[in-house]
């Protein structure tokens, strides 16, 4: 097995997209980047920026930004940072065009509503020869297309692909570690956006420090019991795409999912909240698709549960609040 990958295409070229199209660039003579938005393209092939999802960002002249899908053809290794709810549309329509031996690398962090399928399940499902690989950890677009250190998992139960892809895309500032449990990488970048959403909560409210760690903690748990009733490792969680990420996300305003949370907390509705944003909250989506799970698996998540009640306006931050603090003593494991 040759030691690297050399035709790597990246499906995807929101912000997150094209940063990783941007740190994959410093070891490639070529990367192929594929935009919905025509704006997207454009701007990207004629001034190396990403000016709707990623502005003031000078990028690689390796990157080269499609519409269509023509690169497929040569493409050795796929990246996928679509949106999790349309990955499974994306992927039907050029899985003929894909061949059955290229890797497929997941990037997105969600659960479909539709059927509660993981990424790597619908993957399996559409192109079921295909291996696939996921990717996730503690990483802002912002940061990794500046070239500012970042660790993250990579999970794939091939041990070969899986050191193969990580020598690929590895480099001094895009650290990779290796992992083979995909479904805890998983259930930890799904759900993480979830326990983020509740932190920007708790800040928006003014309800302090303490009690945002208490809540990142609490919602912690709720992460590991999940992800290990569904087959995952407790101690994946316990790494970059669990603790890692969590922490990360819960923490800062960069974070999508903190800041709608922070909204909603200062009193916003689910809509004056999203009104404006150009890239998506994926927590917001992945929320009821996480709910209907734990019931599946028989996990109690009441942090998950409130916020999916507050995004669908079933329940009031204040009553939520209350019934959270009023729930019965128990022993913390």
């Amino acid at each position: 097995m040759n030691n690297s990958y050399s035709s790597i295409s990246v499906i995807g070229a929101g912000a997150w997209g094209t940063a990783i199209a941007s740190t994959l660039s410093k070891n490639q003579k070529l990367i192929n980047l594929w935009a919905k938005e025509l704006e997207v393209t454009n701007s990207i092939n004629t001034k190396n920026e990403n000016t709707l999802f990623l502005p003031g960002i000078k990028l690689s002249p390796k990157i080269k930004a499609h519409n269509d899908f023509k690169f497929l053809e040569i493409s050795d290794l796929l990246f996928f940072v679509t949106p999790a709810q349309y990955f499974r549309q994306t992927l039907e329509n050029i899985s003929n065009a894909i061949n059955k031996n290229v890797p497929i690398v997941l990037c997105s962090k969600g659960v479909e509503i539709k059927t509660l399928k993981l990424m790597s399940e619908i993957a399996n499902n559409v192109l079921p020869s295909n291996p696939v690989a996921v990717l996730s950890g503690p990483s802002f677009a912002v940061d990794v297309a500046n070239n500012l250190p970042t660790a993250l998992t990579l999970a794939c139960e091939d041990s070969d692909i899986r050191k193969k892809i990580a020598e690929t895309i590895n480099s001094a500032e895009f650290r990779i570690y290796q992992s083979q449990d995909i479904i805890g990488a998983q259930i930890g970048g799904a759900t993480k956006n979830i326990i983020a959403i509740a932190s920007g909560v708790v800040y928006g409210k003014g309800l302090g420090d303490s009690a945002r760690s208490a809540l990142i903690a609490r919602g912690y748990f709720e992460i590991t019991q999940l992800a290990k009733a569904m087959g995952g490792k407790e101690r994946t969680l316990t790494g970059l795409s669990g603790m890692g990420d969590l922490i990360l996300t819960c923490n800062s305003q960069t974070s999508r999912n903190f800041t709608l949370g922070m909204k909603l907390g200062k009193g916003m509705n689910i809509n004056e909240a999203t009104n404006g944003l150009t890239s998506i909250a994926e927590g917001m989506f992945s929320t009821k698709a996480i709910v209907q799970l734990a019931k599946i698996h028989n996990v109690t998540m009441p942090i998950t549960e409130s916020i999916n009640k507050l995004i669908n306006n079933e329940s009031n931050i204040d009553s939520i609040i209350e019934e959270l603090l009023s729930r019965p003593l128990k022993e913390e494991s």
